[in-house]
């Protein structure tokens, strides 16, 4: 029986990634797409890739999308967009995977200091499963409310995790370097992402306030038992997908990188998208997939431990680890409708 899914917010980047994907899964039936700016329009109005298809954005409300969907994946900013079809999904019986920072951080005061917004619905936190399938499988099994982690933080959260869990690194040392494609900032028209303005630049931002930070922290604690604090470091670079990561932390224990390498394998054997590699990793190899590629180097000179992680921030780091979640939620095979590799060159 095919799996009735609906998407709100298909005019972003996110939206049409989570189109492309659920369009070839085999038990996903797509029955509603939505755009709040662009009601009533074909599907190849807004992507003329897609002009050979019917799909029309629906002017539907909430509780008419719930009605008719089994899953409903939000792809709107955060500030309370996904919140009308969250209530309407809980109404309904329904399953929902918001794509934006919504329901990730489980601390009301520190979402609403980071994000500088109010949630109005804090009661709804609790219940949301932060969706990492490597780390919480077990309670992506059971969710309804699907909390979809962001980009760096998949990057930087899967590059750190072994670490911490074998106690190897001074929890206090983490450091997160990490560069993004500009495709991470969203579709909406920004002068910093004009392309005579950002074409040959490389430039920092958001330091050290970005909204991500809190959110690897929160789940760098639950996995350390302690409070972790980080240094965290965006940059943006002149490349449309991917992100490369390199973490770097105190070795405390004297771990050897072959101990290392040994290490993740083994920590990642039974998680299918996670890639430990013996060459430093490229963007390139894993663009337009959903693989995370994960180096291990040690520094003997400064006994510090680098982590060097990439993925692809629309698929991985977003529309690809929703339906890896959708899989998991559905008791579906975790790679299903995912097996594909990413585009060369």
């Amino acid at each position: 029986m095919m799996i009735k899914a609906s998407i709100v917010g298909i005019s972003g980047y996110g939206g049409i990634e989570l189109f492309r994907i659920l369009l070839n899964h085999p038990d996903i039936k797509i029955v509603s797409i939505y755009s709040e700016s662009n009601k009533g329009q074909k599907i190849g109005a807004l992507y003329p890739q897609y002009s050979h298809l019917n799909y029309v954005c629906d002017d539907k409300t909430p509780d008419e999308i719930a009605d008719i969907s089994d899953v409903i994946f939000t792809a709107v900013p955060h500030g309370g967009a996904s919140v009308e079809y969250v209530l309407a999904s809980i109404k309904k019986g329904k399953k929902v995977i918001d794509l934006s920072a919504e329901f990730r951080l489980k601390n009301k005061d520190t979402y609403e200091k980071w994000y500088e917004t109010t949630h109005h619905h804090p009661e709804l936190l609790a219940g949301a499963v932060y969706g990492l399938p490597e780390l919480h499988k077990e309670e992506i099994k059971k969710a309804n409310i699907l909390a979809n982690p962001g980009c760096y933080t998949t990057c930087g959260i899967l590059a750190n995790v072994p670490l911490l869990k074998e106690k190897i690194i001074d929890e206090t040392s983490i450091i997160i370097d990490a560069k993004s494609g500009v495709s991470g900032a969203g579709r909406k028209p920004k002068q910093n992402l004009h392309f005579p303005e950002l074409n040959e630049g490389f430039s920092a931002y958001g330091i050290p306030i970005h909204r991500h930070t809190p959110e690897i922290e929160q789940e760098l604690s639950l996995v350390s038992g302690k409070d972790i604090i980080i240094t965290f470091s965006p940059n943006l670079v002149p490349m449309i997908r991917g992100i490369l990561s390199i973490s770097y932390s105190k070795n405390i224990k004297g771990t050897s990188q072959k101990e290392l390498y040994e290490l993740y394998r083994k920590f990642y054997k039974d998680c299918p998208f996670v890639r430990i590699v013996d060459d430093l990793p490229n963007t390139k190899n894993v663009a337009g997939s959903n693989y995370i590629d994960i180096a291990i180097r040690i520094d003997p000179r400064t006994n510090r431990i680098l982590v060097i992680s990439v993925l692809d921030n629309l698929i991985k780091g977003a529309s690809g680890q929703a339906v890896q979640n959708m899989n998991i939620m559905f008791d579906l095979p975790e790679t299903k409708g995912l097996e594909f590799v990413g585009v060369f060159p």
